[in-house]
């Protein structure tokens, strides 16, 4: 429930366009654009271009035309160089620090928005071999030579001109011969792509790391939940088929659709209307695990943007008191409009100060379920958030890792004897994990482990025998066994109070007499 505060600066200058001495009311289009329009027209002409027109879907701009292809122009290579010239200096949030870059510069296409995004993630994912095979240059110092090692790396050298490249082609050759030739003999968790701390602690605790580090190098699917208030998931499919979408249910959930691409999902009506929202399998499961019944008090600890509060709302059937609770007020202030799309009425959101909050202590003992999504160093989101490997240090677990210990001992206080409790983390790691459960045990002895795998099977819910055997009663999703986020969950519930039965006094003398 820890906020980190980011100067306030502005990351990006704003690019603007170059006023034309003539008409200033005619649309303003530079000679590289008007070449790439002739090209495009060519390509057309010559039937090479292909576009996938739906009702819910955008017109596609990311179609290769030419064998598998993609086309790197030296804009590209120019504003993914200003890009990272920033993001790679990793003191701040890459999604933010890429909103503000392409807010400020509004003039770029679908299709290059869509290259320098992909780029971008690229160079986080894999900055530790870049900076291995750079060496002695740091990739922020220089980043034009960065953003043509990623596009080289992504897309093949051969799709940049000698003219894009310019002056960085003798740099390029080394850097590329190093990751071709030399890559087998770079430390461990350079090929890992992790800083050497954090390999330590998943080595020590993994022993299917070569299939789990080439699992969090990929971008992840898109992942819906179906709003059950509003829709069945085969109704959202069936929508999604006559739209020309495709999509599949996933494997685990039974609320939740997996689209293989990204399409502008917020313009769909199935979106505005509040049939799906946007979160991750495993995400989806962690609610299903607090199991909420309806008419229930029901707390939501540490809420955050209220993913996992509307699915709880959804399976509450929108009755009961659902409370909301967390830190900051502005992530809580975004779940009123995602409550009305969603339909929701029961949903009581409450910013606090922190966990020892008086507001947090005046409802102890009140609630049937509550469900601990505690701060964790993101471990399990890597797939969607590269720049976090970067951007951790033991010192920020140690931290984080007090910060757990804390929120779960105040949640633990709000549950009535025979309620449950739901400490859940987007973490890999043990020590966020499986150690503060434990620890929390050892320390209060009325509370006991529920098996995960029971919970969900009343719901029909069903993971392989083999991921239970490896992890006992708790629940844990990993990239390359489930393909989702990495989620870990334990099931906790408070020993219900002791009912005497009746004691049989024996009849008096008197009336035994009689």
């Amino acid at each position: 429930m820890a906020q980190t505060e980011f100067p306030k600066r502005r990351a990006f200058a704003m690019q603007k366009p170059r006023t034309k001495d003539r008409d200033r009311d005619e649309p303003r289009r530079t000679d590289r654009q008007r070449a790439a329009d002739k090209r495009r027209r060519a390509e057309k002409q010559a039937g090479n271009v292909s576009q996938h027109k739906g009702d819910l879907t955008p017109q596609s701009r990311m179609i290769s035309t030419r064998g598998g292809r993609v086309r790197i122009t030296s804009l590209i290579v120019d504003e993914l160089t200003r890009a990272l010239e920033v993001i790679l200096k990793l003191d701040g949030p890459a999604d933010v620090l890429m909103k503000l870059f392409f807010k400020s510069n509004p003039k770029l296409g679908m299709r290059d928005r869509g290259l320098i995004a992909e780029g971008i993630y690229y160079a986080l994912r894999h900055y530790s071999s870049m900076r291995w095979a750079m060496r002695p240059i740091r990739p922020d110092r220089a980043p034009r030579l960065a953003a043509l090692v990623t596009l080289a790396r992504q897309h093949g050298v051969d799709t940049l001109s000698e003219q894009t490249i310019g002056s960085e082609k003798k740099p390029l050759e080394n850097v590329m011969a190093a990751l071709e030739k030399q890559f087998d003999s770079a430390p461990a968790h350079v090929r890992a792509e992790l800083p050497q701390w954090l390999f330590d602690l998943v080595e020590a605790q993994y022993t299917d790391t070569d299939a789990l580090y080439p699992s969090m190098l990929v971008g992840a699917p898109l992942d819906l939940r179906v709003n059950l208030l509003k829709a069945s998931r085969d109704e959202v499919l069936a929508q999604l088929e006559a739209s020309g979408v495709e999509a599949q249910p996933t494997p685990y959930s039974p609320d939740g659709v997996r689209l293989p691409t990204k399409p502008g999902l917020t313009q769909w009506p199935i979106f505005k209307n509040g049939l799906v929202d946007v979160q991750d399998e495993g995400s989806q499961l962690i609610a299903r695990l607090v199991a909420p019944r309806r008419r229930e008090m029901i707390c939501d600890f540490c809420a955050g943007a209220g993913g996992k509060t509307l699915a709880l709302g959804a399976l509450m059937r929108s009755t009961g008191r659902l409370y909301a609770m967390d830190i900051n007020e502005k992530r809580l202030a975004g779940l009123a409009p995602r409550m009305r799309r969603a339909g929701l009425s029961n949903v009581h959101p409450i910013v606090i100060a922190s966990e020892h909050d008086k507001r947090v202590s005046r409802l102890n003992g009140k609630f049937d379920r509550v469900l601990v999504d505690a701060p964790c160093t993101g471990t399990g989101t890597f797939r969607r958030n590269p720049d976090l490997k970067w951007r951790l240090n033991p010192e920020e677990l140690a931290r984080i890792n007090d910060v757990q210990k804390s929120v779960l001992a105040s949640a633990a206080r709000l549950v009535k004897k025979g309620g449950r409790l739901v400490y859940a983390t987007c973490s890999i790691l043990e020590r966020e994990n499986q150690q503060v459960v434990e620890a929390f045990l050892a320390a209060n002895p009325d509370w006991h482990l529920v098996p995960a795998r029971d919970v969900l099977a009343t719901q029909k819910i069903e993971l392989d025998d083999a991921q239970w055997e490896r992890f006992g009663d708790y629940f844990q999703m990993l990239p390359h066994v489930n393909n989702t986020d990495g989620f870990f969950a334990a099931v906790l519930e408070r020993t219900p109070p002791v009912v005497e039965a009746p004691v049989d006094t024996p009849p008096a003398e008197d009336d035994a007499s009689e």
